[in-house]
């Protein structure tokens, strides 16, 4: 909707009218309080906003799905400790590097599937959502997502009601946060799984969504814009050694979810201890939505 043009004054009006649109929304959205006024940030608005094209009325909608849903499901709520079971093999988890434009980074192993409990494995997810975004810099609002398919097959594979559960959540309750997602070197039986997943995506979701293959060189290429060789672990084309240590990132795990008490004003006395860490003698750090 808004033209990017090289004129100082042109990008101006573009930033006016952008808030023009979330004073908009937040008039059509109505009053708002609790966490759900903590949550529509004018940010928030904007990515609302963004994913449907600037449109009011389906921006409005969509934002006030996300309000119910996080009404019931209370993703800040969420602690490792419930949800760690899922992480033991490191199937997910928040990388100790950033991309190249300082952006968390979420992998997945999906050939590293440890459950069979749909409502556990989303709240695994829905939990590593939130702790990338708490993780953020304040400069950046998406993510970055590796995918390696070491191990992976059709029979470890999640089923599709997981897959399209994934889908649903990360599009319509995370609108604009995924900047891309690169699949790297997937086997070709993947494919069958692919075009099915593939129809659960928006337009937007699917361009985000980048295929890497280690004998071609235009998508290697591409994955090196986004990521420095000498951070990538070597099931993705680097240089870095992959060790998942499940117990210190459980330790981290616990030390974040301090700050998302103090970032939701939970009281943290509700937490528990984690791997002999607890939470609430640890110094929380000032976050942003």
């Amino acid at each position: 909707m808004f033209r990017r043009r090289p004129s100082h004054n042109s990008e101006e009006n573009d930033s006016v009218q952008q808030g023009v649109k979330i004073n908009e929304l937040r008039t059509a959205i109505g009053p708002l309080s609790g966490r759900s006024l903590q949550y529509c940030i004018d940010a928030c608005l904007r990515r609302y906003l963004e994913a449907r094209n600037w449109n009011i009325d389906k921006s409005k909608k969509m934002l006030e799905e996300t309000l119910k849903w996080r009404s019931s499901y209370k993703p800040e709520e969420i602690r490792w400790h419930e949800v760690a079971i899922e992480g033991e093999t490191g199937k997910l988890y928040r990388a100790n590097f950033h991309d190249r434009f300082g952006r968390t980074v979420l992998i997945l192993r999906p050939g590293m599937q440890n459950t069979k409990s749909h409502d556990n494995q989303i709240r695994h997810l829905v939990y590593l959502l939130e702790n990338a975004i708490l993780n953020l810099p304040d400069d950046q609002e998406q993510m970055s997502w590796l995918i390696d398919f070491t191990g992976w097959s059709l029979a470890n594979s999640v089923p599709i009601k997981t897959a399209r559960e994934t889908a649903n959540v990360l599009q319509n309750h995370y609108p604009e946060r995924l900047a891309l997602a690169f699949l790297y070197n997937p086997p070709r039986i993947f494919e069958a799984f692919w075009k099915v997943v593939k129809y659960f995506l928006d337009p937007k979701t699917f361009q985000k969504v980048k295929f890497v293959y280690p004998k071609n060189n235009e998508s290697v290429e591409l994955m090196k814009s986004y990521f420095d060789v000498d951070n990538l672990p070597a099931e993705f084309g680097g240089e870095v050694k992959l060790q998942y240590d499940h117990e210190e990132f459980s330790r981290l795990m616990a030390q974040d979810d301090v700050k998302t008490a103090a970032l939701w004003g939970i009281d943290n006395k509700l937490n528990h201890i984690n791997n002999g860490c607890l939470g609430a003698e640890l110094a929380p750090e000032s976050v942003q939505l």
